[in-house]
């Protein structure tokens, strides 16, 4: 039995060799920062989605994340707060040298620990001050990717980019983000700490991105990061209509996931599965394959808290549709008017699209 156990194990860990071999990498624009074709998005572990998950269960979920070859791994010090790079931080201190952590500042955090925040908060002194906190959570000398995760309208941008050149100077971070910056903030910031990435939601029910914004990151070389390219959860067909989320699901305050809004807007998940069908593939592989074909230097980071959901995204990286699969979705994506704005109001007027 015993010696059973040992040639199983070393299968394992031979086949856990091959899926780092062979998942596709990426250079997120001209920054030099390389990254597995597909990340993970941690958020829903310990925020937004309902109450937090068990926190074992949540670290061998990353470390399989390893196992299976995404190299690149999201997190904010307001998902929890702090939870979440706290967990990150200990799921991946013994493969820290293997991987790439982003994480974000930019907010006023509830001063009693309280999901949430008081507005936006991007002054120099506050970002030098976070920063600590965040290496500290994370288990880490540096952080990978800084994000500022909104951009905030009290701060000129040139002097939080300024902040952050600081830190990189200094070595605690190594690349400056942005997340939902408008093009000519992005600019502006580029032109003080070149931006490696820029982290917005992109999907195929969300592209206003396309734009604007792709243009410019093209321009300028910057990476791509979409988040919820699956749709915060709808593209992978699993809700419909008749899905009941619970109150501390984040969703069942946005316009697009009302019943009503989900129900007009099944057509998008009907195409994804037609297309899969024809491919062999589910409709969550073929939402993640039509991004990963826009453009080499888009890397999504699509979130889970299942096993099962991670291998099924991680298909997508080897799902090559081929010029006449884009145009067929593109043509028919056109024709299917999305319902509901993606956030409500006073959330919308944080980002700069």
């Amino acid at each position: 039995m015993l010696k059973l156990c040992i040639l199983m194990r070393g299968t394992c860990l031979a086949m856990n060799r091959r899926m780092r071999k062979t998942m596709q990498k990426r250079v997120l624009g001209k920054s030099g920062l390389e990254v597995s074709a597909l990340g993970l998005g941690c958020m829903g572990m310990s925020f937004s989605y309902g109450a937090p998950k068990d926190r074992g269960e949540m670290i061998a979920l990353l470390r399989a994340a390893v196992d299976r070859g995404i190299t690149f791994f999201d997190t904010a010090e307001v998902y929890g707060p702090y939870t979440n790079e706290d967990l990150l931080g200990e799921a991946l201190e013994p493969v820290r040298d293997q991987v790439v952590i982003a994480t974000k500042f930019g907010f006023n955090l509830n001063p009693d620990g309280s999901p949430g925040w008081q507005g936006v908060n991007s002054r120099p002194e506050h970002i030098k001050t976070v920063v600590e906190g965040s290496l500290r959570r994370l288990r880490t000398d540096v952080i990978d990717l800084y994000y500022q995760h909104r951009v905030d309208p009290s701060v000129p941008i040139e002097e939080v980019a300024g902040a952050v050149k600081e830190l990189i100077a200094a070595g605690k971070v190594r690349y400056f983000g942005m997340s939902e910056a408008g093009a000519a903030t992005i600019r502006r910031a580029h032109a003080v700490q070149p931006v490696a990435a820029l982290q917005n939601e992109y999907s195929l029910w969300w592209r206003k991105p396309e734009q604007e914004i792709v243009p410019l990151l093209e321009e300028l070389g910057i990476g791509f990061v979409p988040y919820s390219p699956l749709g915060k959860g709808f593209l992978t067909g699993a809700l419909d209509e008749t899905t009941k989320l619970a109150a501390n699901d984040f969703r069942s305050t946005l316009p697009r996931f009302t019943a009503e809004a989900r129900k007009a807007n099944q057509g998008v998940v009907d195409l994804l599965t037609a297309i899969g069908g024809k491919l062999g593939a589910t409709p969550a592989q073929v939402a993640l394959a039509w991004l990963l074909a826009q453009k080499p230097w888009i890397a999504p980071i699509p979130g889970t808290t299942k096993l099962h959901r991670l291998e099924e995204n991680l298909g997508a990286a080897t799902l090559a549709l081929s010029a006449d699969d884009v145009r067929e979705l593109n043509a028919a994506a056109a024709q299917i008017a999305i319902v509901g704005d993606r956030y409500p109001e006073h959330i919308e007027k944080m980002t700069g699209l």
